[in-house]
């Protein structure tokens, strides 16, 4: 059973309507396998502090549950301990908040080391606030030192204890995680190849465009938080022998602050990269509340300055995916949008069937050789090694008879290279 309250005067997620959070909840419950019931809106007036629902409203959520025969119910928002304990006594249910159901999905589909980590941390910061006294057996005790015993500690502190040691060596580990990618970015700084990260709300595609843009076989499938754990792989762009496109994790709206944390070293690749590509779902009736959600987390990661029309520290290229799922009069206006944004660089594609991949490729070339400038060689005609590279790390623009030199025909070439390239070239 999802049940999705809607409290009056508080709204959620920028602009977000209540039919797409009840569809987006009913999405989050797909993801870890549940089968979904039955989904409810339930408007509250007046929120209460034991139970979030009114009595009359947890009778209607339990009379549901029972017609439709469902073991857990899933709310769409964020519950106190108490609210969560005293709604399972009431509706003789398992009752678990949004943040919980993302966690439970994390732990699931975390793969690498460092992914499970994170989620681990996250997930013991969540159960830490939940260990109120509900259960009898957190209120016995063990014996104390000495011939007397004492009162000694009872179980709910030694399990705090448990939690807060674990999560002390936890941290310490993603520690040493941070300082290693720290160290991966600065020898990937110290080469020659730039970084593109994608970025969006989940399940905007994505993975599914990283798969057609380099080759590779990531996990690409319509559910929320397919991807968990970072990405890379090398492309090729015009202009560009070499660049490595970053798959991330995708963002949503209130995504539980344990997890914003833990998952900070994963998100700081995207502070590393030299051009940011941030896909939209365009097919999406909330694709404009999302896009405000993925800007805040940029902000907040400090790569964009504000929301909306905030200045980007990185270079940022919008792509509009799932063109192929618009019918005439939707893709209509979003052209006029487009033509009203001419002077933003934004790229309409579909990462399902290919349309229009060549002119990303095509634009993020363009960026990362934007500061290419034209050079002029004279090189040994015989001297094929170099003449090769610049033809493949550069854009060659004349190529002629350059007379005779002491080693025999000279070839004059006009090369238009970035800096970064020119630097490699001189250490040839």
């Amino acid at each position: 059973m999802v049940v999705c309250p809607v409290i009056r005067g508080k709204g959620r997620g920028g602009e977000v309507d209540s039919d797409s959070r009840l569809e987006e909840a009913k999405g989050l419950a797909l993801a870890i396998g549940l089968v979904v019931a039955e989904r409810l809106i339930i408007p509250i007036r007046d929120p209460k502090a034991g139970t979030l629902f009114g009595e009359g409203q947890i009778q209607n959520i339990a009379t549901a549950c029972t017609l439709g025969e469902a073991e857990l119910v899933v709310v769409d928002g964020s519950l106190t301990a108490i609210q969560q304990r005293n709604l399972e006594e009431k509706l003789k249910r398992k009752v678990i908040d949004r943040t919980g159901l993302i966690l439970e999905i994390f732990g699931e589909r975390a793969r690498t080391a460092e992914g499970r980590l994170q989620v681990e941390l996250a997930h013991l910061d969540y159960q830490a606030g939940r260990l109120v006294r509900s259960w009898t057996h957190l209120e016995r005790q063990r014996g104390g030192f000495g011939f007397l015993g004492g009162p000694g500690e009872t179980q709910i502190e030694a399990d705090r204890r448990m939690i807060r040691d674990r999560m002390a060596r936890l941290r310490r580990e993603l520690e040493q995680v941070r300082r290693t990618r720290g160290l991966h970015r600065q020898r990937r700084g110290k080469a020659p190849w730039p970084v593109i990260a994608l970025v969006g709300y989940t399940n905007a595609g994505k993975s599914t465009l990283f798969n057609r843009l380099t080759g590779a076989d990531v996990m690409a499938e319509d559910l929320l938080f397919a991807t968990l754990d970072p990405t890379m792989r090398a492309i090729r762009l015009p202009g560009v022998e070499k660049a490595i496109l970053s798959d991330t994790v995708g963002f949503i709206s209130d995504l539980p602050t344990q997890l914003v944390a833990a998952f900070r070293a994963t998100l700081e690749e995207v502070t590393a990269a030299d051009v940011i590509v941030h896909v939209r779902d365009i097919a999406n009736p909330d694709s404009a509340a999302q896009k405000a959600q993925v800007l805040e987390v940029l902000a907040g990661l400090g790569i964009v300055d504000g929301e909306e029309d905030g200045e980007a520290r990185v270079p940022i290229v919008e792509v509009w995916n799932k063109w192929d799922l618009l019918d005439p009069a939707q893709v209509e206006d979003l052209e006029e949008k487009r033509q009203r944004r001419r002077d933003e660089k934004i790229i309409i594609l579909s990462a399902l069937t290919g349309h229009n991949c060549s002119v990303l490729l095509e634009e993020l070339g363009a960026l990362l050789t934007g500061d290419a400038r034209l050079h002029l060689f004279t090189i040994p005609a015989s001297d094929g090694q170099r003449i090769a590279w610049l033809h493949s790390h550069g854009e060659v623009v004349g190529d002629e008879d350059g007379g005779e030199g002491e080693e025999g025909p000279l070839r004059r070439l006009s090369v238009r290279l970035t800096p970064r390239e020119l630097g490699r070239y001189s250490r040839l």
